[in-house]
């Protein structure tokens, strides 16, 4: 059993997240552990070549490995995952906020283009 204390580097976190390969393994394996075998027949690219992308992922924590046998489970660990939305958290509020102020912008704008463009019909005063 590994030490459960493990710090995560964030560099080997980002740098492991970079290729989409390695992100396409962790959507494979966010479904349930899988074989080496069967993640390897999942991508159109030779089995060496996802054996060195699980070594990476396996060295930025994202997964675990288990061996019986002769075979190599891989199971997800989220652990690393939750320390870089945590550091994204940061980025949702700005970009929330300046969502928000581009929405309230447009939106005046879209209603002073549609005043205009409309002109109010005048009202008539009714003669008795």
């Amino acid at each position: 059993m590994r030490n459960r204390s493990v710090t995560y580097s964030a560099a080997s976190t980002f740098q492991a997240l970079a290729d989409p390969t390695r992100r396409a393994v962790l959507d494979l394996l966010r479904q349930g552990g899988q074989p080496a075998g069967r993640i390897a027949q999942s991508f159109p690219v030779s089995r060496p070549a996802i054996s060195k992308h699980l070594r990476l992922l396996r060295r930025a924590h994202l997964v675990e490995e288990r061996r019986q046998g002769r075979h190599r489970f891989y199971h997800l660990n989220p652990q690393p995952l939750k320390a870089v939305d945590r550091w994204l958290e940061s980025y949702r509020v700005f970009w929330s906020a300046k969502l928000a102020s581009l929405k309230a912008f447009v939106e005046a704008e879209q209603a002073r283009e549609v005043s205009s463009t409309h002109p109010r019909p005048i009202k008539t005063l009714k003669r008795s």
